[in-house]
């Protein structure tokens, strides 16, 4: 069983990533936070979320895990206490994005999340990532209203794309229905979190049988 911890608080948005990650890799099983808010919108929260991803008690015969919030929380302390791979969506977005030598960047939603993202992506490419493209509006009532987060984040990609970004990650695991929908609309490559944790993580299975 592969897990996939969402580190907020909504069944439906772990319901939601688990079959995007299924697509790629079957046999993922979702685990929701206990406590906490719906989305993660704030340094604050990020911080809070990493606390109970790093200490929660996992089901028995988990052979991988991941940590699907796009600033990774906890993502490094759970890894230092497993002995299976530990994949985070950001982490694995930003290493698709910057393959080749490609120049990247974020589409979000989250202002409040903007310096922790640009800090993990510069952690994994630092020479690539030309920064994060915020959109319009408040983050919960974009997420309510998915017509208007497409348009949103559409219009970030492009602003990103013009500044020279070659592949934009839609940055947050909310996201990911968002990301599937505006592929076909996308001006450049578009990395899409989930999706590129699970390969990764079939990789690293793959690696270590």
């Amino acid at each position: 069983m592969i897990l996939l911890m969402n580190p907020n608080s909504s069944v439906a948005t772990t319901a939601a990533m688990v079959a995007i990650a299924r697509r790629t890799l079957p046999g993922v099983e979702g685990w929701t936070a206990p406590g906490g808010p719906p989305l993660l919108s704030s340094m604050e929260y990020l911080n809070a979320a990493a606390e109970l991803v790093a200490q929660a008690e996992l089901p028995p015969g988990v052979r991988g895990v991941i940590v699907s919030a796009f600033g990774d929380p906890g993502r490094a302390a759970l890894a230092a206490r497993l002995a299976v791979p530990v994949v985070g969506i950001g982490q694995a977005a930003a290493l698709a994005a910057a393959a080749g030598g490609r120049r990247f960047a974020v589409a979000t939603h989250t202002p409040g999340l903007r310096t922790g993202i640009d800090a993990l992506m510069r952690g994994y490419a630092p020479e690539g990532f030309l920064g994060t493209f915020l959109t319009e509006g408040e983050p919960e009532a974009l997420a309510a209203d998915p017509p208007r987060l497409d348009d949103a984040l559409l219009d970030a990609m492009h602003r990103a794309h013009q500044a020279g970004a070659e592949a934009v990650i839609i940055g947050g695991g909310p996201l990911g229905e968002a990301a599937e929908r505006l592929r076909p609309r996308a001006p450049c490559a578009l990395i899409a979190p989930i999706t590129e944790a699970a390969r990764l993580m079939l990789s690293l299975l793959e690696t270590t049988r």
